[in-house]
């Protein structure tokens, strides 16, 4: 790493007893470090941007006195390898333009504090993105905030698939669309929006219902990841079976937010984790027998679209860049009518489970 300093959001404190606290407590990613010499403090001081990382090591053998050229450079490593430190070297790295850099500035600053993997520029995760390819079924109140969200933050490519038009009903939280766009196909409009909002990636679409798994099939190939923002038709051979079978065969990770009333969830699915079948089981099994199951009505709110749209866009970025690592396998959510009820269902797969049981996993 060339000209290491500590992270803005990650500034050290140093308590009496020489423990350092370094990284923001609020946010789960704090650390303590053992400090009884004052050597890790001394190279974090001097950790500002300015020095090369032989330069820090030199100052410290010079200026503290009992430490060694091999502790030193121990100390020094050591911070750099923590994911609190990062490259002062602000140069535009290879595969950004200069305007990128200005528009991603935010995204940057994001994932400099919640990403702790050492890097050489900052840059790593919106290069990700920038490379990454994304399918979104459906462009209604989930799927139009999840798919804004997603050119915003920089995603290369976005296919966009939905069968309908847009309608006076769709405006109260469907936010790609306005009063001028009624009557227009849904794809039509969104493309149109959607390119106004970020003409630096490939935005493309095409207005189709998908009507079948080979359907699905048909689409899925050679994209990073599906963000299943549909939810027709529903049941035991509905579209999020589709997608879940689908996606497995293709080997890639699929995200599905939706809304029922005030409950928003959002369920992330693929390699290395428990699947969509198996988790719906496990929940199902959880119920008294003959407890009618809801599957949602037409109760829905621009924040309750905003918020299933943002959270499932905010788990396809995460899958995307690795910040953070999701395991795939989970259910979470909010209730906005009992703020304290938040979801999270994980199980373990079903045994002989042809999709995610023993075996089966990529």
């Amino acid at each position: 790493m060339r000209l290491p300093r500590v992270k803005a959001e990650h500034r050290p404190h140093r308590y009496g007893d020489g423990v350092i606290r370094i990284g923001g407590e609020i946010y789960g990613l704090a650390a303590e470090i053992s400090d009884p010499n004052g050597w890790a403090w001394a190279a974090l001081d001097l950790m500002d941007g300015t020095r090369e990382t032989h330069d820090i090591i030199a100052i410290l053998c010079d200026s503290l006195p009992g430490i060694s050229r091999g502790q030193a450079q121990v100390v020094v490593e050591t911070l750099v390898a923590s994911g609190y430190v990062e490259s002062g070297d602000d140069a535009v790295p290879p595969g950004l333009h200069e305007d990128e850099v200005e528009r991603y500035s935010r995204n940057r600053a994001f994932f400099r504090r919640a990403d702790l993997t050492p890097g050489e520029h900052g840059w790593e995760a919106q290069l990700r993105l920038k490379s990454a390819r994304v399918l979104v079924l459906g462009l209604g109140g989930t799927g139009g905030h999840a798919v804004w969200a997603l050119a915003a933050a920089g995603v290369g490519a976005l296919h966009c698939v939905d069968p309908d038009v847009v309608e006076l009903s769709n405006l109260s939280r469907q936010v790609l669309y306005d009063e001028e766009d009624v009557g227009r196909p849904k794809v039509e409009a969104a493309l149109d929006r959607l390119r106004r909002t970020n003409s630096a990636i490939e935005v493309t679409g095409e207005r189709r219902r998908i009507c079948s798994r080979d359907d699905l099939a048909a689409l899925v190939g050679g994209f990073d990841v599906l963000a299943l923002c549909a939810d027709e038709p529903r049941g035991t051979d509905g579209v999020r079976i589709w997608a879940d079978q689908v996606c497995a065969a293709a080997g890639i990770p699929w995200v599905g937010g939706g809304y029922n009333g005030p409950l928003v969830t959002v369920g992330v699915f693929g390699p290395g984790g428990t699947c969509y079948e198996c988790l719906s089981a496990a929940e199902q099994a959880r119920l008294r027998p003959g407890t009618p199951v809801d599957l949602g009505g037409p109760g829905a709110l621009a924040t309750t679209a905003g918020i299933s749209g943002q959270l499932t866009a905010h788990a396809v970025i995460a899958l995307l860049t690795g910040v953070p690592r999701l395991t795939p396998g989970y259910v979470t959510g909010v209730n906005l009518i009992a703020p304290e009820h938040h979801v999270y269902v994980r199980h373990p797969p079903r045994p002989g489970c042809p999709t995610c049981g023993p075996g089966e996993r990529s």
